[in-house]
């Protein structure tokens, strides 16, 4: 397929990658080709068409020994939440066969993370999914961390930021689970297979496999060259490599995150709100643009799924704008869930992968859990498709699990620590004064230098994997 045009957009990368290159494609004689650009690795290519193209095109030296490439040019994902199918559809993109395997029967509607930040834009524009996201969601506008009584501390404008072509999108998880669903049907190259509970995994030399048990009982063996647990935090892809041990904590309070229609337009509520207090620390997000919020809010973390449900309609009626009764609001979905801070001990043995969930856990202020996964995804498919394509061999996979074990002790564990403890600890009377980073987020609207830092720090989340291919760094770019 042929580029009529083809744009490098700014999007930030960490530091460690700015002496990277990338490469641009264009029209030449009616053939894609690629040619080096003197940018730094924060400057990215962008059109959805082209994400797989690169490594159809173009000419890099490969690895000599073959028994180091994907003989088979299959893989085995195992869950099929927004992670798990991107990663999926980007292999498969690239020529590789996958297999999608997941316990559910269908795409699940529980209510999670719904903001999309960057790092996970970047992924379903190579999934070639962006376009049906952008159209199904919404670039959200402000941002206001508030009093418990709704009163403003500040208020962050624009923090998509919307003019990015990586700005935040909002979208609930089960409708981006549709979309992934309706592509992946779309691929020859994926096989989705729901009801497989998988019960094992293996490998040897030249091979990894699950045992999975269907829905009508049949238990049977699938094979490919390499397995990749994406089956969240219940993995049963991890417990079969490491047992129980999953390293970390789990914080005292529970969360319960609820899908409601309630009208917080009228109580002059932003996109999203975050609101400061030790005992009702709690957020509201607009999900959609027919009225659908997400409110989740801090429960004490001992109390029963019936405690919790029972109490519901009480707590609702302390936490909203009016006070409301339940006859006020339509509750769609509600999910307490616990909080956690975990970290696989591995995210790489022999042939088989942890990514997302399945690898780490972090509570869920700043959206990181969901990110972090996008993140792991882009790294993964990169090492991967190298494989595939011979230009790496499979020692590249023991850098995705260096490097993103190291990115989540570093980044995402102490920053997703940091915002939680800043709305359940913090006194909101005197948090502009005390909180170094609310402080400056105050200041963020007349200082250009730091709205560029707030809009570039998630970026620290993601690694450039295809530097480490044959060709040398940073040669093999999407």
């Amino acid at each position: 397929m042929g580029l009529r045009f083809a744009d490098a957009v700014q999007v930030g990368l960490a530091d460690d990658d700015v002496h990277s290159r990338v490469r641009i494609a264009e029209e030449v004689n009616g053939n894609l080709a690629y040619s080096p650009v003197s940018e730094p690795m924060n400057t990215r290519f962008c059109r959805e068409e082209c994400i797989c193209e690169y490594y159809r095109v173009h000419e890099m030296p490969a690895i000599r020994d073959p028994s180091q490439e994907l003989k088979n040019g299959s893989v085995i994902v195992v869950g099929a939440g927004p992670c798990g199918f991107s990663l999926s559809l980007v292999l498969a993109r690239a020529g590789i066969h996958v297999t999608l395997l997941d316990k559910a029967d269908g795409v699940g509607s529980q209510p999670r993370a719904a903001h999309i930040f960057a790092p996970g834009i970047q992924m379903l524009r190579r999934a070639g999914v962006l376009g049906d996201v952008r159209r199904a969601g919404f670039v959200p506008k402000n941002w206001s961390f508030r009093k418990a009584d709704g009163t403003p501390i500040v208020t962050i404008e624009d923090f998509a930021p919307s003019k990015s072509p990586d700005a935040t999108t909002v979208l609930p998880i089960d409708t981006l689970g549709k979309i992934l669903w309706c592509h992946a049907q779309k691929n020859d190259n994926i096989s989705v297979r729901w009801g497989c509970h998988v019960l094992d995994v293996g490998q040897d030399e030249d091979s990894a496999w699950v045992s999975v048990r269907e829905n009508g009982g049949t238990e049977k063996i699938i094979k490919a060259d390499f397995v990749c647990g994406c089956d969240g935090a219940t993995s049963q892809v991890r417990k079969s490599l490491f047992g129980a041990e999953f390293r970390g904590k789990t914080w005292n309070d529970q969360m319960v995150a609820t899908n409601v229609y309630y009208p917080f337009d009228e109580w002059g509520y932003d996109d999203l709100n975050t609101f400061i207090d030790p005992n009702d620390w709690h957020i509201v997000a607009r999900l959609t643009k027919d009225g659908l919020w997400r409110v989740s809010y801090r429960q004490d973390g001992s109390k029963s799924l019936r405690e919790v449900l029972d109490d519901h309609p009480a707590r609702f009626e302390h936490l909203l704008p009016g006070h409301p009764k339940p006859d006020n609001y339509t509750i769609l979905n509600i999910s307490p869930y616990r909080l956690h801070q975990r970290s696989a001990e591995k995210y790489r043995v022999g042939r088989i992968c942890l990514a997302a969930d399945a690898a780490h856990l972090c509570n869920p202020w700043g959206g990181l859990g969901l990110t972090g996964g996008f993140a792991d995804a882009i790294g993964l498919s990169e090492c991967l498709i190298g494989i595939h394509m011979g230009r790496a061999d499979h020692s590249i996979l023991d850098k995705y699990d260096e490097v993103r074990r190291s990115i989540y002790w570093n980044f995402t564990d102490p920053v997703s620590t940091s915002n939680f403890m800043r709305v359940s600890t913090s006194d909101p009377e005197t948090i502009l004064e005390k909180d170094p980073v609310v402080a400056t987020l105050a200041r963020m609207h007349d200082d250009s230098r730091i709205r560029d830092d707030f809009d570039r720090h998630i970026y620290g989340i993601l690694h450039d994997f295809t530097q480490y291919y044959s060709a040398g760094k940073g040669q093999a770019s999407l």
